[in-house]
């Protein structure tokens, strides 16, 4: 098959790219594989590319290339075909509606993937169709229920011009199929992690690590008021935060202040970013995740491919759908500190108990292989791709897409009148 994924930045460094760099990889093998990056900032992308994987981008950001693309009038004007729900709606322009659009009509492709949602909605909008088009794919690597009213309203009435929906979760797979979108196949299949390059963990190391960004939705506030129970009692054991955070929502500072507040200096570090991750991962013996919620839950799995069992709160999405509790891990109910040291105590204070779930967690979590998960994804499209002229006839599918825009431009319209109103009452009150 011919395969082209279509990303918002493969230059950039996130968990959405290497889950598609990682997946590229791993097809690259018996395919031919192509990743679109709709913007390039940088010369070379952070991520090294797969062997026998292509990157190339839209639109070039780097303002001493000769094709800088910042220059052009299309680059200041609104994006009219990307839809606004989308969180990096301001990222995208006339000229990526553009540039976009003749990547997707011009594209010769069996399969054609796009992986978030606001590149989903654009690709059941411009993608080209009839008998020989592509097989349209929409990514989730998020959750449904994460996004915002208007993005949801566009998911329900565009994603019905797609072919199927993956999702990184069966929980979320429901959620997609609740939507009822006709002719539109949902599959759950998760994300991958490539086998580390690092021997596995040594249970006895006296270390518990963490890693993600350095957001409130991580509550690693919560991690460290938990870690104060387990270093009171066992004193020779640290933990070790890694990651960093968006400038309008690292918490460095705060966690820093914590620590010192709780005396914990000794025993908790802030250690920045690392990358590769995996050298890290393997100086610990447990991992803790405590966050709200997960969209999957990628450091789970990280942690696991390296031998080391997780303590992690049971939040929507992916917990649950990685740890078998009491084998691999512990699953914990969110928001509850003492639950978190109780279960972080518990492997802590039984060698053997560790040692077990540390076999048990790398087991378990070969089941993440790249190889794997590829083939899952293989079969969806192989199905989708036989059936060839044989699907559905789309019009039906296109004027139920159409019906559903006008209204929800309407209904946009009412929203956007209100809350103008509503910012005018405020003004004079």
């Amino acid at each position: 098959m011919r395969i082209s994924f279509l990303l918002h930045n493969g230059y950039h460094i996130g968990g959405t790219i290497r889950a598609v760099f990682t997946l590229a990889g791993a097809l690259a093998d018996r395919h031919e594989v192509e990743i679109v990056s709709v913007f390039r900032h940088r010369d070379k992308p952070v991520l090294d590319v797969p062997a026998g994987v292509t990157l190339r981008p839209l639109v070039d950001l780097r303002e001493k290339s000769p094709g800088y693309d910042g220059g052009h009038p299309d680059f200041r004007r609104p994006a009219r075909v990307f839809p606004r729900g989308d969180g990096r709606w301001k990222q995208y322009s006339a000229l990526t509606d553009a540039r976009i659009g003749a990547h997707l009509a011009e594209v010769r492709a069996d399969v054609v993937v796009a992986t978030r949602p606001g590149l989903n909605v654009q690709l059941a909008r411009q993608a080209r169709r009839g008998p020989d088009g592509p097989v349209l794919i929409g990514q989730e690597h998020l959750t449904l229920d994460g996004h915002n009213y208007r993005l949801r309203r566009d998911i329900r009435h565009e994603y019905a011009m797609l072919d199927a929906v993956t999702t990184v979760t069966e929980a979320d797979a429901r959620s997609y199929r609740a939507l009822a979108l006709p002719g539109v196949r949902i599959d759950a299949v998760p994300n991958s992690v490539p086998a580390p390059r690092v021997p596995p963990a040594d249970p006895g190391a006296k270390v518990v690590v963490a890693a993600g960004r350095l957001t409130p939705v991580k509550r690693y506030d919560l991690l460290i008021d938990a870690f104060a129970d387990v270093a009171a009692a066992r004193p020779d054991w640290k933990l070790r935060i890694y990651g960093t955070g968006d400038a309008s929502t690292n918490l460095r500072g705060a966690l820093a202040r914590q620590i010192e507040r709780r005396d914990l200096g000794a025993h908790v570090f802030l250690m920045g970013t690392a990358h590769p991750m995996e050298p890290e991962w393997a100086k610990g013996s447990l991992a803790a995740v405590t966050s709200r919620r997960e969209s999957f839950g990628m450091t789970i799995v990280e942690a696991m491919r390296c031998g080391l069992p997780v303590v992690a709160t049971d939040c929507p999405h992916g917990p649950a759908e990685i740890i078998e509790d009491g084998v691999d891990g512990r699953l914990v109910p969110v928001d509850d500190t003492a639950a978190v040291s109780a279960a972080l105590l518990a492997l802590i204070n039984d060698d053997e108990a560790r040692a077990r779930a540390s076999k048990a967690a790398l087991a378990a979590a070969e089941r993440f292989d790249p190889v794997r998960i590829a083939a899952r994804h293989e079969s969806v499209w192989a199905e989708l791709t036989a059936a060839g002229t044989g699907r559905p006839p789309r019009g039906h599918g296109a004027r139920r897409a159409a019906a559903h825009r006008a209204v929800g431009t309407l209904v946009d319209a009412v929203y956007t009148a209100k809350a103008k109103a509503g910012a005018l009452v405020r003004r004079f009150r």
